[in-house]
């Protein structure tokens, strides 16, 4: 029977594993973490029925890879889909933008022209499938042309600063600003019990088809033998003869694991840029927002410390955690900011400010406890015509292939397409 080993125990990596599987390849899955789930992946205090992700998630409407692939695993009825409420700050105020009236009324679009200009680009970009001619340009190009100047200033320029920081906001293409309109939706979905619970569920059903999974077991380097087999070296020992090798880790990650990558592979990968993120995950006695906002997109240039606040127990019953209110302060951040180096404390003196700016009346006798969440891969960043710099997932070490986030494209990372590649994969490496 033939044996892969894959590297990496996330969505992307168990999907492999049960394709892999059910097609009657024994599959090995390697996790330097204690606990299945990747950078998704989360954490339960004690007296709550729900665990939370380390960095938020949740899915949309449109993601049927991943909703089918949870019905194949019998725990569709877990799936629950709600509508919260979104906001965008203008002006000193938050306005809702999360219906279509609302984007109507949303004053920050301006009135007239400008506002008509907007909508016919949107309704352009949710009815067109055609992003390889929309990578030819930057998102600052096309909507500047099409949607107006003055809508991308006050509309996508500070998502787009806030995501990816002035270095590239402005060389972003334009079909990924695309995929993020085309394929969301504002009803937002979830796994009952956290997708903690969803990830446990999972590892259990590979375990129960045969798939060794090995936790805690951090890969240092794959090394191919003269005799094509692979061998899997971790800091606990040497896992040998597997005929094949799946990578589902960062692209820094690849470049460290194998010497034996042809250089212009290597360049590949090396040329793919990224940026990191930094969340802070507050359990407080009180609700921060008394509007029940869920999703607060947040301009830095009014001073907010943070990209997005987002208000967890307005999304799921905060009745699922001991009555606390969970909310997150989270940004996309070049390596090197302050705010990796920072502890738990010292980061929250910085994020103080951002959130007496959404409630006055916050006070830090309300927090209950603090956690710090990073990963230094985190957002993609993808230039003009990127479709051309991803690195093939079958590499040209016959035996030996690689998916990430980066190679997800022109989507913009998410579960949903984590499982679209990862079948895909699968399907191809069956078929070899």
């Amino acid at each position: 029977m033939e044996r892969i080993a894959i590297i990496g125990c996330g969505i992307s990596g168990m999907t492999l594993a049960k394709r892999l599987s059910e097609a009657g390849i024994a599959a090995e899955i390697f996790e330097k973490e204690s606990k299945p789930g990747g950078i998704a992946r989360g954490f339960k205090a004690e007296g709550w029925k729900d665990s939370v992700e380390f960095f938020y998630h949740h899915w949309f409407q449109k993601d049927d890879d991943l909703l089918g692939l949870i019905d194949e695993l019998g725990l569709k009825d877990c799936v629950k889909f709600r509508t919260p409420k979104t906001v965008m700050f203008h002006k000193g105020k938050f306005y809702r933008f999360d219906t279509i009236p609302a984007a109507l009324v949303y004053p920050g679009l301006g009135y007239g022209i400008h506002k008509i200009r907007f909508g016919l680009a949107g309704v352009f970009l949710r009815l067109t499938k055609n992003w390889q001619e929309l990578e030819k340009v930057t998102a600052k190009e096309w909507m500047t042309k099409y949607a107006g100047e003055f809508a991308y200033k006050t509309m996508w320029e500070p998502m787009m600063v806030g995501k990816f920081g002035t270095e590239y906001a402005d060389q972003v293409n334009m079909a990924w600003l695309w995929a993020r309109i085309y394929s969301r939706s504002t009803s937002l979905g979830t796994f009952d019990g956290g997708m903690q619970d969803l990830f446990d569920n999972f590892a259990e059903h590979l375990q129960k088809q045969g798939t060794a999974i090995r936790f805690n077991t951090a890969v240092k380097s794959i090394c191919k033998n003269p005799d094509s087999k692979f061998e899997v070296i971790t800091a606990d020992g040497k896992y040998s003869n597997f005929d094949k090798v799946i990578v589902t880790t960062s692209p820094q990650s690849m470049l460290g694991l194998s010497d034996q990558l042809p250089d212009s592979y290597r360049q590949q990968l090396e040329a793919l840029k990224h940026l990191g993120a930094v969340v802070l995950c507050v359990r407080l006695k009180k609700p921060l927002s008394p509007q029940g906002y869920y999703w607060y997109n947040l301009p830095k240039n009014e001073g907010f410390p943070f990209l997005a606040l987002v208000e967890h127990t307005n999304f799921i019953p905060k009745e699922r955690y001991n009555n606390e209110t969970i909310v997150y302060a989270g940004d996309y951040l070049p390596h090197g900011h302050e705010y990796f180096k920072l502890g738990e404390q010292e980061l929250l003196e910085k994020l103080i400010p951002g959130f007496r700016k959404i409630n006055p009346d916050f006070s830090e006798d309300w927090i209950i406890d603090v956690r710090k969440f990073a990963a230094d891969y985190a957002q993609p960043v993808p230039f003009v015509n990127h479709s051309r710099a991803i690195p093939d997932m079958k590499t040209p070490l016959e035996g030996l292939y690689f998916i990430s986030m980066s190679q997800i494209y022109p989507w913009d990372r998410g579960m949903n397409f984590a499982v679209r590649w990862a079948n895909d994969l699968a399907g191809n490496i069956i078929q070899s």
